[in-house]
């Protein structure tokens, strides 16, 4: 029986949410196309991470080699071209993430197979595969046909799925023998970097609060601050706050920032512009402060506050330390 490949993406010992994500859309167009789930494993000492897989996919195929110890994408395209070609399934998912996008266009090249990236959907129908992307910075949903082939590679943007576990797959495990016979010269890892001191990943948090043009100045920033600070939190931004130097751009969320999929998103101050909206539409709870009843953001959101944020903010950061039982 033919097959999916979803690559499994991890870093520093976690499987990242975007393969649970691709796992879960991977098994709906495998019904869709009677054919069978594979999660597609690379690394060294990464057989724990197999039987998780396999409580999400028909089959596993783990391949170690300490050359797949960190990612490479040379030496990832060379044990997925071979995977490929030996096994021949219909399509090939990976995340749109640093990862997936130098990684597919090449592996692509390599094999002459079409290549769909970013997107936020996939189907087949009547064996013809159809992929969804956006356009103009989101305001346009392209549903576009992909030219006929045996196979297929897509990249799938994060956040864009929302991962269920299956009751059970009980997958089976297959360690296949690694092609790599020789160190890859071309490029090396040299080492991982993490967020400068101060610095946060705010793809990693689970409680956010956002912030846009409506807290007016700089000097309000502390006040936000404070807020994210007693939700266990860390403080993520709109373009317009980017533009203005107030916060550095890591913090950006929206189609020319980060994605983010936290618990809790507390929209302060913003209107919810779509750029916006597209980066944070698929957080768990989305709470929206905000004194324009007619703001989009609203449309999105879980709950609404309608009135002057310099009001709410205060009170509710207050009620949040009482509820501890801490001072503010």
């Amino acid at each position: 029986m033919r097959e999916i490949f979803v690559l499994t993406e991890h870093r520093r010992g976690q499987i990242r949410d975007v393969t649970f994500e691709m796992l879960t859309k991977g098994r709906e167009l495998a019904e869709e196309t009677n054919t069978e789930l594979t999660a597609v494993l690379l690394g060294k000492d990464v057989k724990e991470y197999a039987k998780t897989l396999s409580e999400y996919a028909n089959r596993v195929l783990v391949v170690e080699d300490t050359k797949l110890e960190n990612f490479n994408s040379e030496a990832y395209q060379k044990v997925l071209a071979n995977l490929i070609n030996e096994r021949k399934p219909l399509l090939t998912m990976m995340g749109h993430t640093s990862y997936g996008v130098e990684l597919a266009p090449s592996l692509a090249t390599a094999l002459n197979l079409p290549l769909a990236t970013d997107c936020i959907d996939l189907t087949f129908e009547n064996e013809t595969f159809f992929v969804t992307r956006q356009m103009y910075g989101g305001k346009v949903n392209v549903r576009a046909v992909v030219r006929k082939s045996e196979s297929y590679i897509a990249t799938v943007r994060p956040a864009t799925f929302q991962p269920q576990k299956p009751e059970s797959m009980n997958g089976e495990i297959t360690e296949i023998a690694s092609p790599l016979t020789e160190e890859i010269t071309e490029k090396r890892f040299i080492e991982y970097v993490l967020p400068p001191p101060g610095g946060v990943d705010i793809t990693a948090a689970d409680v956010l609060v956002g912030i846009g043009r409506g807290i007016k100045d700089e000097k309000n920033l502390p006040m936000m601050e404070e807020l994210a600070k007693a939700l266990g939190g860390v403080l993520a931004c709109s373009r317009p706050i980017i533009d203005k130097g107030w916060l550095p751009s890591d913090r950006q969320v929206g189609t020319s920032g980060k994605t983010v999929k936290p618990k809790l998103y507390i929209a302060v101050g913003i209107s919810g512009a779509f750029q916006h909206v597209l980066g944070m539409k698929n957080s768990d709870l989305i709470i929206a402060i905000n004194k324009d009843p007619n703001a989009p953001i609203f449309s999105f959101a879980d709950y609404g506050v309608v009135d002057d944020l310099f009001k709410i903010v205060p009170q509710l950061k207050e009620k949040i330390y009482e509820l501890k039982g801490q001072k503010a």
